[in-house]
């Protein structure tokens, strides 16, 4: 008993920090709150990365990306920020851990959008349009859902009186001489 206890603390003490490496990556931060929105470029004045940049930043767009939970990353030569704020270096590389990214490629800048559940949705090289990305992320299930909580199709429910003058919104006790209703019909 007292060795098999002392093999699942060590499995423990070993695995333990694993697994909470694995959930401080910032894509793992991001899982079910937002949508990465990654742009990877060997410059600072990469063309794909200024655009996007000026386009997220730009008054129509940016209530976009707004309204659809978008976080912009961008890794400059191995530099991080998210949203414009600087990320540490542990960060950064662990996000290029996350995207399993082997080689940056020096002419054109890697777009990726990544959704709420963690899989990437669009994987682009070079410049993307906007509309592209949100388009994309329209057709995605969970902007689907979102969409259907924000308009919803069933109107309020209406308080219900009881038969036997009870409170309204309350049901009544049935008395002894009260017949029982009778039992639903299962379905197969």
């Amino acid at each position: 008993m007292f060795i098999r206890s002392l093999t699942l603390a060590a499995l423990l003490a070993v695995a333990g920090p694993l697994l909470a490496a694995d959930a401080d990556t910032p894509l793992a931060q991001e899982r079910g709150k937002s949508r990465p929105l990654i742009i990877i470029a060997s410059s600072s004045v990469d063309p794909t990365l200024v655009k996007l940049k000026k386009d997220f930043n730009d008054s129509p767009n940016k209530e976009e990306f707004a309204k659809r939970n978008v976080a912009l990353y961008t890794i400059v030569a191995l530099a991080g920020q998210r949203n414009g704020k600087d990320m540490d270096a542990q960060s950064t590389m662990a996000l290029i851990r996350e995207l399993k990214l082997t080689v940056l490629d020096k002419d054109q800048a890697q777009v990726i959008l990544v959704g709420k559940d963690g899989e990437k949705k669009i994987d682009h090289k070079g410049a993307i349009d906007p509309k592209e990305i949100f388009s994309t992320i329209d057709q995605m299930p969970m902007a689907e859902k979102e969409a259907a909580a924000a308009k919803p199709d069933t109107p309020p429910e209406e308080p219900k009186s009881t038969a036997q003058g009870g409170k309204p919104g309350k049901p009544g006790k049935a008395g002894k001489g009260a017949a029982a209703a009778p039992p639903a019909a299962l379905d197969d």
